[in-house]
């Protein structure tokens, strides 16, 4: 399960994705008489053709990358698990999860493991999922995370292995998308998380020094402060510090989407060139690599083998 994209970049579904993903309170957790006239008045007026010029800079025939990706794993994913049923839904937009787990059951699955493609569980991009899941009544087994899995963590550092000889860097960025503090402050994990998943995969560096190592969030939305340090900050003081070459590292994002497109490889890397900074390169997520869906493949397996339903009908 993943995130979800707008059926085309045109104002009017960029507008209608945006509407569902804004109003949804696991995202933003303001009271609803509160927000949803700001959202209608203030943000979707003004927001909405500024969000589809960015989709429409990175559109492609497949359409959405997210999309495409997304349907490439399910392909490759299904290859691996010939006797299994694999399909994928979004979170927002189509197609739907309550619509493809109830095509699911009428098909006749009755071991279902629900994977949503967020390495670090958070309440703003699981729990929508867990209580859409859990509106159908179906029995499934769902993963909650999975950053502190090894062989996650290995894809991702030989990546960055791969990556690193080939220019002089400075810092290497593990850069995350961040989430409001208000959420940290009322225990979600995904801090913690966060920093886990930087400190498991560099047990399994062999290239890049731990100094050069650092962890930021990004994407903020709103006045409201969010997990620091911001990206956007941090590259500014790179340069301000001479520090002119970076390579940066996206681990919650394990496709690419409008954060790595648009957001890092123009607005970040225009704001490290202001600053001073001369070489700006990124990790390309893992997308629908081999190695990538092998390992969904198999911590599916695991989940069935290993997990048990509870009462509500879901395994975290």
């Amino acid at each position: 399960m993943n995130l979800g994209s707008p059926v085309s970049p045109s104002n009017k579904d960029v507008k209608a994705y945006l509407k569902e993903f804004l109003s949804d309170q696991n995202v933003v957790t303001l009271p609803k008489w509160f927000w949803q006239p700001i959202l209608r008045g203030i943000i979707l007026p003004t927001r909405t053709w500024r969000s589809a010029t960015f989709y429409q800079h990175m559109w492609t025939k497949a359409g959405s990358p997210l999309t495409a990706y997304t349907e490439i794993m399910q392909q490759k994913v299904q290859h691996d698990l010939p006797d299994w049923d694999v399909q994928y839904a979004m979170n927002y937009g189509q197609p739907r999860i309550v619509d493809v787990l109830r095509e699911m059951k009428d098909h006749g699955d009755s071991q279902i493991v629900v994977l949503p493609l967020f390495p670090n569980y958070t309440q703003s991009t699981h729990d929508t999922i867990i209580e859409k899941v859990h509106s159908t009544g179906i029995k499934t087994h769902i993963i909650k995370n999975f950053y502190d899995e090894p062989k996650y963590q290995q894809i991702l550092a030989k990546q960055i292995d791969e990556a690193y000889p080939k220019k002089d860097y400075d810092a290497v960025i593990f850069s995350y998308h961040g989430i409001p503090m208000s959420m940290v402050k009322k225990g979600d994990p995904y801090k913690g998380e966060c920093e886990a998943t930087t400190a498991g995969v560099m047990k399994y560096l062999t290239k890049v020094p731990q100094s050069k190592v650092k962890t930021v969030f990004q994407s903020k939305f709103g006045p409201m402060p969010w997990l620091k340090p911001y990206l956007k900050n941090y590259l500014m003081e790179l340069a301000a510090m001479g520090k002119r070459n970076v390579l940066l590292v996206t681990p919650s994002f394990v496709e690419d989407c409008l954060e790595t497109i648009e957001e890092n490889n123009v607005q970040n890397y225009q704001t490290f060139k202001a600053s001073g900074g001369i070489v700006f390169d990124a990790v390309k997520p893992m997308n629908a690599s081999n190695d990538f869906c092998h390992f969904l493949a198999d911590i599916s397996v695991k989940q069935l083998r290993g997990g048990q339903t509870n009462e509500s009908g879901t395994h975290a």
